[in-house]
């Protein structure tokens, strides 16, 4: 019997799914982390922000309720639209209006450098 395996997505904020980011790629998995800004009910659009940088979010096959203003957290698969416009198809979604989101970040930045360190330790 055939499986697929579905990616966990890759912790990314939002800054780095920016058409010059390595991470600008189609269908790629992500977690991303945002304020809710708007949310249109009849395309299933979400937008969310967090530092300047925005992201539209395909919410159509997830059922939760979005609310202006909280903040979100979506795991999907990135779609860039032909006029280079990144879209997440989500697939999971929460509301994660508890979450410290600069000791996120914070913690983000710990992760990458304690995995570059684990990288760099490996090819020593």
């Amino acid at each position: 019997m055939a499986t697929s395996a579905i990616s966990a997505g890759a912790l990314v904020n939002l800054q780095e799914l920016t058409p010059s980011s390595p991470n600008f790629k189609q269908g790629a998995s992500f977690r991303v982390t945002g304020k809710l800004q708007e949310y249109n009910l009849e395309t299933a659009i979400a937008v969310i922000v967090d530092e300047g940088a925005s992201l539209k979010i395909d919410t159509q096959h997830m059922k939760l309720n979005l609310r202006p203003g909280s903040i979100y957290q979506f795991i999907g698969e990135l779609h860039i639209e032909p006029n280079n416009e990144a879209i997440l198809k989500a697939r999971v979604g929460r509301n994660v209006d508890g979450l410290d989101i600069n000791l996120y970040r914070h913690s983000l930045q710990l992760l990458r450098e304690f995995q570059t360190e684990q990288i760099n330790t490996r090819t020593s």
